[in-house]
């Protein structure tokens, strides 16, 4: 039976076309900083977001810690969207390494929501209060559906937070969509952020890494942090080159996995104009049933919540594959509640 995996858009393989562009690879340490393709990447990176540096990271939420840390240090705080990756899918990394707290408002879209912010965003106030130190954003927004923050908002943040005195963090673990879905340049969404995260091994299709871009002595700072956390790596350009070769053919793609997206919204019931991107956030009563059910016939999805169903398109998946998960998930939406 052909699997159609709609559970993430990390289950992706690398295509042989990539896996050739790892072999070719040219290779160094990357502990002393003599990797040339890694070099290459980060600087790639830092350009593109218009950053004075970037660092290579295996995993997102390494690039997330070591770019929160870069603002925040023991004891104070970081304001985000109480559904945020950095908050809610990181085990707590945050407090653990770097000593902050974390205090959030509500947007059933993930969306910034500025009056809230300035009515929880805390100066310093003397010996009883935690100082607020950053503002954290999620474009997209992961447990949102994917959605997109517009530009204006993050300008208006921007400007909040340079007012406070205050930075500002992106997770931009897809910002990859954001920017194909909203045609907004990648320079613009880096200048509203001191520093930010991007992923590489999900839209774009890579099998490992993320980077985190901001100014350089905060890049050189994390990577020492990087090596302390046990994520310093050798010879990394393997895992650099497919990151490249990503950038260079994966990008514009991703407009196919938001049509995909789409399709799959239809078929469930759920309102096509909500689906930004290329996640697809189903509520259903039947929701574990249907995970089940689906999983028998050969379309995996994923649970997010007792009734909560979440579909992720990705580089994997083509046309016939989400008009076949279509079908199979249109008539559980159906007869998903029944026994």
């Amino acid at each position: 039976m052909n699997i159609v995996d709609l559970r993430s858009d990390t289950v992706t393989k690398p295509t042989e076309a990539m896996r050739e562009a790892m072999a070719r690879a040219e290779v160094g340490d990357d502990v002393f900083g003599e990797d040339p393709t890694v070099r290459a990447l980060e600087e790639r990176v830092a350009d593109l977001f218009g950053h004075q540096a970037a660092l290579f990271t295996p995993t997102g939420s390494m690039a997330n810690v070591l770019a929160v840390r870069t603002l925040a240090g023991p004891g104070r705080e970081v304001l985000c969207e109480s559904s945020a990756h950095i908050a809610r899918a990181e085990l707590g990394a945050h407090a653990a390494y770097t000593g902050i707290t974390m205090r959030t408002w509500t947007d059933p879209r993930g969306q910034i929501d500025l009056p809230a912010i300035q009515g929880l965003f805390a100066p310093d106030m003397g010996p009883f209060f935690v100082p607020t130190a950053a503002i954290s954003v999620e474009n997209t927004h992961n447990f949102a559906g994917g959605a997109v923050l517009p530009l204006s908002d993050l300008q208006e943040l921007r400007e909040y937070a340079d007012a406070q005195g205050a930075k500002v963090h992106l997770d931009g673990a897809r910002i990859w969509n954001a920017h194909v879905a909203t045609g907004v340049p990648l320079a613009d969404y880096g200048r509203i952020a001191d520093v930010l995260a991007v992923c590489l091994s999900k839209g774009l299709g890579a099998p490992v890494g993320s980077l985190l871009a901001g100014a350089q002595d905060a890049i050189d700072e994390s990577r020492i942090w990087r090596k302390r956390m046990g994520g310093g790596m050798r010879q990394a350009g393997i895992l650099a080159a497919a990151g490249l070769h990503a950038l260079d053919h994966h990008l514009e793609r991703l407009a196919d996995d938001h049509t995909h997206a789409r399709l799959l919204a239809e078929a469930c019931g759920v309102d096509p104009a909500t689906v930004d991107t290329n996640i697809v956030v189903w509520e259903h009563p039947a929701a574990a049933r249907i995970v089940d059910r689906a999983a028998a016939e050969g379309v995996r999805v994923a649970l997010v919540g007792p009734t909560t169903v979440r579909l992720v398109t990705h580089l994997d998946l083509d046309k016939a594959d989400a008009e076949r998960a279509a079908t199979v998930l249109a008539r559980l939406a159906g007869d998903g509640d029944r026994q």
